[in-house]
């Protein structure tokens, strides 16, 4: 059993809305990660042209541990998507079958897609048949407590030519509620034969070799655990699988590294779209180091990208909050 092209070591950076763009990608790929993967793309969007849509899937032509995330729910313009991602560079296509959101969900397409087996297999067969890179599926449990479909799929997935299945451990009903059941996804690892990828719940390295211990699977992909921290993919890596264990910045390295991403979300952005892009990260990061309250209201009330990067310092480098106090 391998993974598709060279996705070492198994420890990957989950797709988030409106978070695993270009410039964090990058960030988190420079700490180290087996695969980074883009922000969903709706297919009908991507065709359309509509505005933000390419953003989302700017690659980093090239990279190898790379991938672009789809979602539809017709065969024909998923197709199209698939083909001028491909081109464009991608060297892995994902398969959305696991975003709860309603607005996906009630246009038939992300997790709704496990209602409708047979036509989520059609929708797999066209992408797969349509472009030679490897094409890999992410979804979760089930519909509901009443359909825990995901083995089936998966078997057939897989049977569709399938490269690499990640399993998000809850039910679609249940969003993210309750606890990611890491021991139900055993039952996709116990009928396939392709890598399965546990995914929910998975913050730290204890939870993480939990998550492996538990489903049996053959990798990890983290979501939030990242935000605020984006050497922690290369930290689990690390602690569980012997690789270079990052440099994780404290102080003015802290500092650096977040004005350096700061800058960058401008660059590829534009300062209109950049400082509210930025705003969450910035919260992640002042979350980090536990800035305090007047600190982070100053940063939060900065009225322009300038006077954002004087005062990050101060907030971000506990050394100097004192002297701001």
């Amino acid at each position: 059993m391998s993974f598709p092209l060279d996705l070492t070591p198994p420890v990957f950076l989950a797709p988030m809305a409106g978070i695993t763009d270009l410039p964090y990608r990058n960030l988190v790929a420079g700490f180290g990660a087996g695969l980074v993967v883009s922000e969903m793309i709706a297919s009908g969007e991507w065709l359309t042209k509509r505005p933000g849509t390419r953003e989302k899937a700017e690659l980093g032509i090239g990279v190898e541990g790379t991938s672009v995330q789809i979602s539809g729910r017709e065969a024909g313009p998923m197709i199209e998507a698939a083909k001028m991602i491909e081109a464009q560079g991608a060297r892995i296509i994902d398969i959305n079958m696991g975003c709860p959101a309603k607005k996906v969900t009630q246009g038939a397409s992300g997790s709704a897609l496990m209602k409708t087996p047979d036509h989520a297999l059609r929708l797999i067969e066209a992408v797969v048949g349509a472009v030679d890179v490897p094409v890999t599926l992410k979804t979760r449990l089930g519909w509901d407590d009443d359909m825990l479909n995901a083995p089936e799929i998966a078997r057939r997935a897989e049977a569709a030519g399938i490269q690499m299945i990640t399993i998000h451990g809850r039910t679609r009903c249940q969003f993210y509620n309750g606890n990611a059941d890491w021991a139900a996804i055993r039952g996709v690892v116990d009928v396939v034969d392709i890598p399965v990828v546990a995914n929910g719940d998975i913050l730290d390295t204890a939870s993480a070799r939990l998550a492996l211990e538990q489903s049996g699977a053959q990798g990890v992909m983290i979501g939030r655990g990242v935000q605020g921290q984006p050497w922690l993919l290369a930290q689990i890596a690390h602690d569980i699988y012997g690789t270079p264990a990052p440099q994780i910045p404290q102080g003015r390295d802290f500092v650096d590294m977040a004005l350096g991403h700061y800058d960058e979300m401008q660059k590829f952005y534009g300062t209109k779209i950049g400082l509210r892009v930025a705003r969450k990260h910035l919260g992640w990061y002042m979350d980090h180091v536990q800035t305090p309250d007047h600190l982070r209201r100053s940063v939060f009330t900065a009225r322009s990208i300038e006077e954002t990067m004087i005062l990050l310092p101060a907030a971000l480098d506990p050394s100097q909050w004192d002297a701001a106090a």
